[in-house]
């Protein structure tokens, strides 16, 4: 485990060193977007969480420090967690920008989803606004990798999780909270049934439901559910890749192109890595920008040693609904 967190925050590190130098060589893990008056933001996980910002997605200069001066205190109740924030998510509902963010420790579901608000991206002012949801070891889910949803009655949910029992839904208050007495519904896993021959490379606690990162992009009266299947933080080991389904509900079921479930494995592929520049990608996001849905994540880029970098695709759909990326 030790190894595997040395690994990861090599990477990471090496990550922040070349964005800060080299603002066009876009280095992120867990990127997320947004857009506000001719600016693209990226967050994405890092000390204070990481921020860029490009006038074109092309150009990319880093804020040194991240985005968070002060670590909220409440976050002192997740084990060795400290300030190296996970995969955060953005999205403006009602006039203001809200962004979830994950503190937890590799390998382990004690973790939290911490809330911020801001009403500009620019002025890079947040407010705290505490916990979303938190799962404790006995708990059968991990709180992180959080996505907000606002679906066709302007309700506001929550889609989050990795490994253990898969990916959650929860719906939230006005407020962008858990609704009391409420418990997340998982939505998709790994396997319908977990082969006994396969092992964690990264993590026993964690067990073999390698599945985590999901993103809810609607489109032409669908839910798209996008999620990161396998291995990710290994460098060029990694074995990262996208999947989609999609429902007319937001609750699912969600659906592959073959009309499998994905509670029982089913994921109709969207990325992978090509064994050239990347050697895996994942944990993606999906935007409508003037006249294009775009799909970014990170890909583990060989030629950087397995450090990991921004793709950004233009989304083509088919004529059965599904997307197919467009090539770089």
């Amino acid at each position: 485990m030790k190894k595997i967190i040395s690994i990861c925050s090599a990477l990471l590190m090496l990550t922040f060193v070349k964005a800060a130098s080299q603002d066009t060589i876009p280095f992120v893990h867990d990127p997320v977007m947004a857009y506000e008056n001719g600016i693209y933001y990226i967050y994405s996980t890092g000390q204070n969480i990481s921020e860029m910002t490009s006038t074109d997605r092309r150009h990319w200069t880093f804020l040194r420090g991240g985005l968070l001066h002060t670590i909220p205190v409440w976050t002192h109740c997740i084990p060795d967690f400290k300030n190296h924030i996970w995969a955060p998510d953005v999205i403006r509902w009602h006039g203001k920008w809200w962004m979830a963010y994950s503190c937890s420790s590799f390998g382990m579901n004690s973790s939290a989803i911490g809330l911020l608000q801001a009403k500009t991206l620019w002025k890079n002012v947040w407010k705290d606004e505490g916990m979303i949801i938190k799962s404790m070891s006995s708990d059968h889910y991990n709180a992180i990798d959080p996505n907000f949803v606002i679906d066709g009655n302007d309700q506001p949910w929550l889609v989050f999780g990795s490994f253990w029992d898969g990916i959650q839904l929860v719906p939230l208050n006005h407020n962008m909270h858990v609704q009391k007495n409420i418990k997340p519904r998982t939505i998709a896993c790994r396997y319908a049934h977990v082969p006994s021959n396969i092992i964690n490379p990264t993590s026993k606690n964690a067990g073999v439901n390698a599945i985590e990162a999901p993103f809810v992009f609607k489109h032409n009266g669908w839910y798209y559910l996008f999620v990161s299947w396998d291995y990710c933080c290994r460098g060029i080991q990694s074995t990262y890749r996208v999947v989609v389904g999609r429902s007319r509900k937001i609750m699912g079921p969600y659906l592959d192109a073959e009309g499998k479930n994905m509670l029982d494995g089913g994921g109709t592929l969207v990325i992978q890595g090509d064994k050239k520049k990347y050697e895996a990608a994942g944990h993606c996001a999906v935007y409508h920008f003037g006249n294009n849905d775009i799909f970014i994540c990170h890909g583990y880029n060989i030629s950087e040693g397995g450090a990991s970098t921004l793709i950004q695709r233009r989304i083509q759909w088919q004529s059965d609904g599904f997307p197919i990326l467009e090539k770089e």
